[in-house]
């Protein structure tokens, strides 16, 4: 996001900030999830994921209508007819909407007891127990509080962020001035935040202190719709610029829309567990400046030198969980795979310019010399890209090991090596073998697993 753009600033905002920030955010008032207890497990669950869980039920009773039929059909299967027409699939769908629909409506009016009566309308059971026995839906705040001061009594209440997102609108003028920035321009940031999941679940895609990867895009108002599209599409094809396959994302634009926003989509990625939010692209219009401005007293506004105008600018904001992509990453890349000679083969399919180890240099044997040229290679190259040096077991065995951790490149040292200063260089995906010069090493593999390859499919 910075290096591509030139009106994009990174900075490094401060995980505790005066309690008022939260205030103005909203986060004190409004930063809740609604709850649902099951009597007989004991287990806690938020209601609007159980409702979602019991949708995507329904929508996964239509994909495999539509394997059924595709089978039964053969090449003569036209899906978008089919899911059109079919009066089962049309039925599910209808089904899916209906909930999704009374879902939103009931969030939209904060009736929590519209919420519960759909759950036992839908008959929806605690995935422990099995179970109907619901408490009443209740709303829990998010935040994480503690005490900052020298002494109990007189130490007040501050909040582990719970978002990066202020962190850049408080320091919005030090930026703006400083930077000498012209709208429209953004600010990005890597940190930690920190949120009290009650239910933290799905193995690292739920946790109570993760990482985000944030940019809020200040641009004058009433041109945030055109800004909005802009990152939908960029964001989306940064997604696919790694090389996951297409159709393993998609849009998913939200019908209740939160307190700030006038638009708001998800990136989906389908995780194992199904589709899920891996990145938000929000249009907030002026609700943060404005707010902050407000609780501080501090002017938040631009001036247009075009216009001689001040005003607030509005915000479109691209947020992507770290922890999640890496989760995206890991679940997509993992492979077990039957080979041509029966033995099974453990690969992991990172994009190459993700991989913790980009090359692993192997001595045919423990012996004749091998191990000493094996070495040199690895102190040549160690100065660009992390490399690793293994000579214990068959170097078959070895191949696996590095296949497992997801090392695109193999070089092994061999006799011939001794005499032409040749090795063999294996790709961890297709398993081809060639044969090439010390010399050339750097550059090919250069060429090969640079980030650069990919940051170029997003010109």
């Amino acid at each position: 996001m910075v290096q591509l753009h030139e009106n994009i600033v990174g900075i490094d905002a401060a995980i505790f900030m005066h309690p008022t920030v939260w205030k103005a955010s909203g986060h004190v008032d409004a930063f809740n999830d609604p709850m649902i207890d099951n009597k007989d497990s004991k287990k806690r669950y938020r209601a609007d994921q159980l409702i979602e869980d019991h949708v995507a039920k329904i929508e996964d009773k239509i994909e495999k209508e539509v394997e059924k039929a595709a089978k039964r059909f053969g090449e003569t299967f036209n899906k978008d007819l089919y899911l059109t027409t079919n009066p089962r699939i049309l039925e599910y769908r209808a089904k899916a909407d209906e909930v999704t629909g009374k879902m939103n409506a009931a969030f939209i009016a904060n009736d929590l007891a519209a919420v519960k009566q759909l759950i036992e309308d839908e008959g929806i059971v605690c995935p422990v127990s099995g179970s109907r026995n619901w408490t009443e839906v209740r709303q829990f705040n998010l935040m994480f509080s503690t005490r900052m001061g020298s002494l109990t009594d007189d130490a007040g209440i501050v909040y582990l962020r719970p978002e990066t997102a202020q962190g850049i609108f408080v320091n919005f003028l030090n930026v703006y001035k400083t930077g000498r920035m012209k709208i429209p321009f953004g600010i990005a940031q890597i940190g930690k935040a920190f949120r009290n999941e009650i239910v933290a679940r799905q193995f690292i895609f739920r946790m109570r202190e993760f990482e985000q990867m944030e940019m809020q895009y200040f641009v004058k108002p009433g041109t945030e719709m055109e800004w909005f599209r802009y990152w939908k599409e960029f964001r989306l094809k940064w997604h696919h610029a790694m090389g996951i396959p297409v159709e393993k994302y998609r849009f998913h634009d939200h019908e209740k829309l939160a307190h700030y926003a006038n638009a708001a989509t998800d990136i989906e990625f389908q995780f194992p567990f199904g589709f899920k939010e891996l990145e938000g692209i929000h249009s907030r219009t002026d609700f943060d400046l404005t707010s902050h401005q407000e609780h501080s007293g501090k002017k938040l506004q631009y001036f247009d030198p075009e216009t001689n105008e001040s005003y607030v600018p509005y915000v479109v904001e691209t947020s992507i969980g770290l922890d999640r992509t890496f989760l995206a990453v890991m679940s997509h890349a993992f492979c077990e795979e039957k080979l041509e000679d029966g033995s099974d083969r453990i690969v992991l399919r990172i994009p190459n310019f993700l991989a913790p180890i980009k090359l692993a240099v192997l001595p045919l044997v423990k012996k004749d010399g091998l191990p000493e040229k094996a070495r040199e290679i690895v102190n040549k190259l160690r100065f660009s890209f992390s490399c690793q040096y293994d000579e214990k077991d068959t170097v078959g065995r070895r191949y696996r090991r590095q296949d497992a951790i997801g090392t695109p490149y193999c070089v092994t040292v061999d006799s011939q090596t001794l005499q032409d200063n040749t090795v063999t260089i294996r790709e961890r995906d297709t398993m081809k073998q060639d044969r090439i010069s010390i010399d050339q090493l750097e550059e090919i593999i250069t060429s090969r697993i640079g980030m650069i390859n990919m940051l170029q499919k997003l010109q």
